[in-house]
């Protein structure tokens, strides 16, 4: 699924009527019918709706959603802002059709009228259909007057297409003098500001994508840039009756040192219940059996230790790496691993040994920010995770910086080094080679605990372990599904007490999880009830 700019979905709507004949008016009622669809389906206790209308084609939208929740039985208003014979094109007809007779707020002095502070007071929830995609900040006059009433309220409010005062084109994290949300059904394709902005104030708070009737060839997309979500299509597809765990790879774990078992045991668990055939941890013999202990399905082989209880450097010996290498799928190096002078040699050595697909988390990256030239994906698949301190090591500049440009450096330093960067942190993005970069809407606060990336690490390699074929699509999918199962562990506990290790327990409902099958809709953020 592309991620388009504001010009580009109008481009895809002129194509839509111009070249398939879709007519304008076909699309607003499908927009809007697709809203009120949506809020009968996840707000069925919701009476009294009141649609809040601005002049354009988002109220247009509105006045569609406002006739067809009333034909559903909901006591419904419209208040527009603004007179009727302001209406022009399509929201004109839209608002003839409608046939309820609207509520006028043609200025903020009618919002201090008994007749709307009395029907702001009583609505169960609102429909923001104030402005659109179309729209460029500041909000000014009545629509901003009515945003600081709608937002001392406690009524859900349903953004229709985007939560009116964002911009569609931006990529900061909050909009200032936006209307809150507290879920957004947006049209055909995602904005950019559907998968950057915190829109809606929370992770579990739906954002869904509903298509109303473009074929794919009408949206065309300069960016570059797509969902992660759509790649989780690689997963869906059921295993052949005939399978065998050497049809799924084998994914072997590098890892730990004395006193961090736990990290290349999580990633080793994450791979297995991700899919992985086989996985086989290869830790220093000192934690050896702490890891074993994890689940009986994990093969283990000890390596040698140096004098801290690390992975030594004498272990890159020709038989040592015939069977540490022999046979396997995918390399996970770097959870726990350490950072001493021996685990360094030992890690050079390694990669210049194999040319196995490898993905490097943790300690990994830390020793690779020394010797850059060595990060070369020419050869080999090459994923890294790092997180925004580890990005800024491999990148030579600080955390700040990264924050402040991780589109674009995450694509450079893709491209530069032929490798797949998963840049970690809100709306985790992953970089390709090829210049694309897919970017993951899932996941959670909740998920800010020490484990995460390791099981990160063992999601990704499973995947690429099952999926050779699909390598970039693989990627992508994990990342995604490791948020989504965040998102279904916190459905049964708080933020605060989430584990690392409770994700791992919900990937199976992650897998089950089709977001393009719920409603007519695909769920971007959050999910059903």
């Amino acid at each position: 699924m592309k991620i388009l700019t504001a010009d580009e979905m109008r481009a895809a709507d002129r194509v839509t009527t111009d070249h398939y004949a879709v007519p304008s008016l076909e699309l607003m009622e499908h927009a809007g019918h697709a809203v009120a669809r949506f809020v009968l389906a996840e707000f069925p206790q919701a009476e009294r709706i009141t649609v809040l209308c601005g002049k354009g084609n988002n109220g247009g939208d509105g006045f569609v959603a406002a006739r067809a929740l009333a034909a559903a039985g909901r006591k419904v208003k419209v208040l527009l802002l603004g007179y009727p014979a302001d209406l022009k094109g399509d929201a004109k007809e839209m608002f003839e059709r409608m046939e309820l007779a609207p509520v006028l707020a043609p200025d903020e002095a009618a919002l201090d009228s008994a007749q709307i502070i009395d029907l702001l007071k009583e609505s169960d929830l609102f429909l923001d259909a104030v402005v659109g995609t179309g729209f460029k900040p500041p909000l000014k006059g009545v629509a901003l007057a009515l945003r600081n009433r709608i937002n001392s309220l406690v009524a859900p409010v349903v953004a229709v297409d985007l939560p009116s005062g964002w911009d569609a084109d931006s990529r900061e994290y909050l909009a200032d003098g936006a209307y809150r949300a507290d879920a957004v059904v947006t049209f055909t394709a995602p904005k950019l500001a559907h998968v950057c902005g915190n829109l809606t104030d929370s992770a579990h708070k739906p954002i869904v994508v509903a298509g109303i009737g473009s074929p794919d060839e009408a949206i065309t997309s300069e960016l570059n840039l797509t969902w992660a979500g759509a790649s989780k299509r690689v997963t869906e597809t059921p295993r052949p009756a005939e399978s065998n765990k050497g049809k799924y790879g084998h994914v072997l774990v590098i890892g730990g040192s004395y006193g961090k078992a736990g990290a290349p045991s999580m990633a080793s668990l994450a791979a297995l219940r991700t899919g992985a055939g086989l996985v086989t941890a290869a830790v220093a013999q000192p934690i050896l059996d702490a890891v074993a202990r994890i689940t009986p399905e994990l093969m283990t082989i000890p390596l040698r230790a140096g004098s801290q209880g690390e992975i030594s450097s004498s272990n890159l010996d020709a038989d040592t790496l015939k069977e540490l290498l022999d046979k396997k799928t995918v390399l996970a190096i770097g959870p726990g691993l350490g950072q001493s002078p021996e685990t360094e040699a030992f890690l050079l050595g390694l990669l210049e040994k194999t040319n196995l697909p490898t993905v490097l988390d943790a300690d990994a990256l830390n020793i690779l920010a020394k010797h850059k030239e060595k990060i070369d994906g020419r050869n080999r698949l090459l994923v890294l995770t790092p997180h925004p301190g580890e990005m800024a090591r491999l990148a030579g500049i600080s955390t700040s910086e990264v924050q402040a440009n991780r589109e674009p450096l995450a694509r450079e330093f893709a491209m530069n080094h032929r490798v797949t960067l998963v840049l970690k942190g809100w709306r985790t993005l992953i970089a390709h080679p090829d210049g694309s970069i897919a970017i993951n809407t899932t996941g959670n606060p909740g998920m800010a605990k020490g484990g995460s990336g390791d099981i990160l690490t063992g999601i990704v390699a499973a995947m690429l372990a099952q999926y050779p074929h699909l390598a970039g699509e693989a990627v992508n999918a994990a990342v995604y599904l490791h948020g989504l199962a965040a998102d279904f562990a916190v459905r049964e506990q708080d933020e605060h007490t989430l584990l690392a290790t409770d994700t791992i327990a919900h990937l199976s409902t992650a897998f089950r999880f089709r977001s393009e099958d719920k409603g007519g809709y695909v769920w971007i953020q959050g999910m059903p009830r």
